[in-house]
């Protein structure tokens, strides 16, 4: 089996991904809020156009599959209308930045986004890589720690920091001067040699290649504490809703609009709803005990083209079996995309059955191979 083909870039609006199930349309909510009429509209175009569900990505994104080729002008002129389509494709991918959802009445988070955005916007960044992204997380707790983001604004103390990708301290600076900080780290990024002659690099790894960050854009200030992840429920300002493998059915999104305002997209693949107490909806997910929110799994075959094995049955069957505490993983391939990281148990798709992983990330060395949906049912049972 040859290796997995690692794409170095992600899809868009304008510029779609083709995969096994048509064409995967990605939607950036302008700082990753939906208001209701665009969640109804939205669910509408996935109904019409697409597979019928809208993914919630791990970055903050929300996204169509199953769009045809015929059906992607009118996906376009939909999302257009919606006010969903920001830019050009060029502009669009750029505004990579990942905006801590639960800041509230704090709104320094949406100022430094909405600041990179036009920073980014400049076409000295044009040669930015496709997954070179930015973490705005400035609040006293950072609820972003495990978030990927190359450049970083964070709280610490009473003020703010920017933080490369790699350094566990930053530089303090005044909140003016943040986005200034944080987009000459990304034009040092470019003229040291931080992007590769296939068009991909990363922060993290390309300082811990050798590159030196100058002292003018580093610091030694740690950032605030982290917190846990949220999980599915209810919040002091708001409630909490998953969807399992973070798939919302057009008609669990049009719930969820018909009771919220505003939808904010987080990046934890569910999505906040200020000042909503409850939802009841057989779709969605509000009990964080709920055992699917214990194993992650891709879209495998058919619908990811990389996949040799369908995944998301075999996921929610041995859901039930993960014991508490636990995280499984079914993963189509050794990218590894839906949890690109160790799990307690992962199952990786290779020519048509399964390796097995204790205590790793898809792409480490199995304890066992070829194994059949069949026989992990068996093992899987205490």
């Amino acid at each position: 089996m040859s290796a997995p083909e690692v794409k170095g870039w992600c899809p868009g609006a304008w510029r779609p991904m083709r995969s096994g199930d048509g064409l995967v349309v990605r939607v950036r909510p302008h700082l990753a809020r939906l208001m209701a009429d665009q969640a109804r509209g939205l669910a509408d175009l996935a109904e019409r156009l697409g597979s019928g569900v809208v993914e919630a990505t791990a970055r903050a994104n929300l996204q169509l599959r199953g769009v045809t080729d015929d059906g992607f002008a009118r996906v376009i002129e939909g999302l257009e209308a919606l006010g969903l389509l920001p830019g050009n494709a060029e502009s669009e991918a750029r505004r990579n930045v990942i905006l801590d959802p639960f800041s509230g009445a704090d709104r320094r988070a949406e100022g430094f986004t909405e600041a990179l955005y036009d920073g980014l916007a400049d076409p000295r960044f044009a040669r930015l890589p496709g997954k070179f992204g930015f973490a705005v997380d400035p609040g006293p707790q950072r609820r972003l720690d495990g978030i990927s983001g190359d450049i970083r604004i964070e709280g610490a103390g009473d003020g703010v920091i920017v933080r490369a990708d790699g350094m566990t301290t930053g530089r303090p600076v005044a909140e003016a001067q943040a986005v200034a900080l944080a987009l000459a780290i990304a034009q040092w990024f470019l003229d040291s040699g931080g992007v590769g002659s296939d068009g991909r690099g990363r922060m993290a790894r390309h300082l811990a290649a050798g590159a030196i960050l100058p002292d003018a854009l580093r610091g030694d200030t740690p950032p605030a504490d982290p917190v846990p992840a949220p999980e599915p429920g209810p919040l002091a300002t708001g409630l909490c809703v998953a969807a399992p493998f973070g798939l919302f059915s057009a008609e669990a999104l049009r719930h969820l609009a018909d009771r919220a305002d505003e939808i904010r997209v987080t990046p934890f693949r569910m999505v906040y709803l200020p000042g909503v107490a409850t939802v009841n909806h057989p779709g969605l997910v509000t009990d964080p005990r709920d055992p699917i929110r214990r194993i992650e799994a891709c879209t495998g075959a058919p619908g990811c083209p990389q996949a040799s094995v369908p995944t998301r049955a075999l996921a929610r069957t041995l859901a039930a079996h993960v014991p508490e505490g636990e995280r499984w993983h079914v993963s189509g391939c050794a990218k590894g995309c839906a949890f690109p990281r160790a799990a307690d148990l992962t199952l990786v798709g290779r020519d048509g059955a399964f390796d097995l992983v204790k205590q790793g990330a898809p792409w480490d060395d199995p304890i066992r191979r070829e194994l059949t949906p069949l026989e992990i049912n068996e093992l899987s049972r205490p």
